[in-house]
Order: C-alpha cells, then sequence, then structure tokens
C-alpha cells in the first residue's frame, strides 16, 4: 500500500509546493480535487483536459518527485433538481474521467448525488426513514427514475476510457452506507466502486472493518479521515446533527485527524483488513480537523499513515 493526501488541504500553495510539501513528509501518492466540491485551486479539468501540455506538465510535476496520482476527485451532485448545478457537475466529471485517462489514472472519485423528491423540486432531497409512506415514494422515483439511469449511462461511458469510478458514501446522498454503495454497483456496472471513508461510517454507528469486509473488491480507493464521538451529545440528540462543524463543543461528532478519534489498534485493523479484501492501493490523508491546523493536522497524520503503511508492509498488523 501506499501513503498519500488529498492535496486541496494545499489549496493555498501552488501545485508544485503542494507536490514538494507530500514529497517531504514521506508520503507517495496525491489525490488532487479537479472540480465541484474540492475545486479547481491546483486542476481545472475542464480548462485543460485538451491542453495537452497542460496535462504533460501535470505528469512530469509529480513523476520527477517520484510521487504518483493515486485518483482524481471532482465530488459533486450530478443529480441535483437544479439543472443548471447538476449539468455543471457532470460536466466536471466528464472532463475529469477524460483527464484521467490521459494521466494514466485509473480512478475518479465523486459522490452519487441526490436528487430532489420529484422533477418540480428545487433543493435535493435526502431520505431517512420510511415513514409515512411519502418517503419510500420519493426513494423509488430517485433510484428508478433518476440515479441508476445517470449511473448506468456513465458506466457505459467510464469503460470508454478505461477509468473506474469511486463513490463516496456520505449522508445528504443517495449512497450513504454499505448497501447503497452495493445497490448502485449491482445495478448501474461493476467499474463503480467505493471511496472508502471511515470517517462518515463512525458518526452514522457503522462497523468500518465489517464494512471492508462487504464491500471487498469494490473498494476503489480509501480515505484516511477520523471521527470524534462525542458521547454525551450523541445521548442527548443522537447521530443526526445539523449544527456547524464549527460548532464543535455541541455536536455529536466531528471530524479529526487519524488517531484522534479511534486507537492504533483500529487503524492497524482497518489496514490490514483491506489487505485481507484484496485493496493494495492509496490510503489518501483527508483533514478535516476543525481543532488543527492544516500543518499540525497533516504532519500528525502523515506520520501516523506512514508508521502504519510501514508495519503492515512488514507484517507487523494485528490482522483482523
Amino acid at each position: 500500500m501506499k501513503s498519500g493526501v488529498f492535496i486541496v488541504l494545499f489549496a493555498e500553495q501552488s501545485f508544485e509546493q503542494a507536490l514538494d510539501t507530500v514529497k517531504a513528509a514521506g508520503l507517495q501518492a496525491v489525490e488532487i480535487g479537479t472540480g465541484g466540491f474540492p475545486g479547481t485551486a491546483h486542476v481545472n479539468a475542464k480548462e485543460i483536459v485538451n491542453d495537452e501540455a497542460a496535462v504533460r506538465r501535470i505528469r512530469e510535476a509529480v513523476d520527477s518527485r517520484g510521487l504518483t496520482i493515486s485518483a482524481l476527485s471532482c465530488h459533486g451532485n450530478p443529480l441535483h433538481p437544479d439543472k443548471a448545478t447538476a449539468q455543471s457537475d457532470h460536466e466536471d466529471f466528464v472532463a475529469t474521467v477524460q483527464l484521467a485517462e490521459k494521466l494514466g489514472v485509473e480512478t475518479v472519485v465523486t459522490f452519487s448525488g441526490c436528487p430532489g423528491d420529484s422533477e418540480g423540486a428545487k433543493y435535493p432531497s435526502w431520505v431517512t426513514c420510511p415513514w409515512p409512506p411519502d418517503f419510500l415514494t420519493v426513494l423509488e422515483w430517485q433510484w428508478n427514475e433518476v440515479a441508476i439511469p445517470y449511473w448506468k449511462e456513465q458506466s457505459a461511458f467510464l469503460r470508454k476510457h478505461n477509468v473506474k469510478v469511486a463513490i463516496e458514501a456520505h449522508p445528504g446522498f443517495l449512497v450513504y452506507n454499505t448497501e447503497t454503495a452495493l445497490r448502485l454497483r449491482q445495478e448501474a456496472g461493476d467499474n463503480i466502486g467505493v471511496n472508502f471513508d471511515p470517517s462518515h461510517l463512525f458518526w452514522q454507528g457503522m462497523d468500518p472493518i465489517e464494512c471492508i469486509k462487504a464491500l471487498g473488491d469494490s473498494i476503489y480507493h480509501v480515505h484516511a479521515k477520523d471521527t470524534k464521538i462525542d458521547k454525551r451529545n450523541t445521548a442527548l440528540n443522537g447521530v443526526l446533527d445539523t449544527k456547524h462543524y464549527g460548532d464543535i463543543l455541541n455536536r455529536s461528532f466531528v471530524f479529526r485527524t487519524v488517531g484522534y478519534g479511534h486507537d492504533d489498534e483500529f487503524w492497524k485493523d482497518m489496514v490490514s483488513t483491506l489487505r485481507l479484501v484484496g485493496y493494495d492501493g492509496t490510503i489518501s490523508i483527508e483533514h478535516e480537523d476543525g481543532i488543527m491546523s492544516v500543518n499540525e493536522g497533516f504532519t500528525k497524520a502523515a506520520g501516523f499513515l506512514n508508521s502504519l503503511i510501514l508495519k503492515e508492509s512488514a507484517g507487523e498488523m494485528w490482522w483482523a
């Protein structure tokens, strides 16, 4: 396995400076944002996909530092009920897939998307319970009339370009847990897999180790991000929490740097279990820690992750 980082963390740096930061930290791979929510601070797929010189510069900048690109990421909502938003996110996805092919990158990371409740909707509607029965009607329409047709079409498009998509399961979108990830894969195509991010599973009360075993070879990319559960706030209000992420003291959960939500034993088990199901790709740091600065969070995560990867490579892990 390789250790890497999602370099949107270094949006204030130039692309080359960000690569130098990654190299200096002893990491081996970079995940690059190319549009959608990650933004285009380093690479704008729509602008450069047909610019061969720009594509070559990206490849040479990465190769010259002995790094690899683990994935291109364009997290967005191509199923958004606002047609302009959906079209923009779809165009980001299309350009990112085309750019990935030119760069020789196998994987594009994004979200499944979430439609509204009907054709006339203005905002996405995420269904979280089966009653009143209106919700199940909405959910059936979202999957059968919007999501499955869209992703079947994208699966065919991906095959033409020899690229896979790794859907990041995240509450607020149709794919948010194990069974929804596997459903989309079964319905739309086996080149649609998972970007495994345990932080989004922790706060839903899921067990990431068991999820890895269930997802198996559908895991195409992995994020390293932790979650700290506040026991008191969760006991009072449950796991569904709409308070701002900055309201750390009062939230049921907050995202943390790896090792600051769950201990070494969990992360050792996670890396070992990934290997057991056949994953030998990159584990990419995603820093969204509201307590630590960018530099502190990245430095601690890189040291922690490099140590895990080194021990795993030496066969010193606690095999699940």
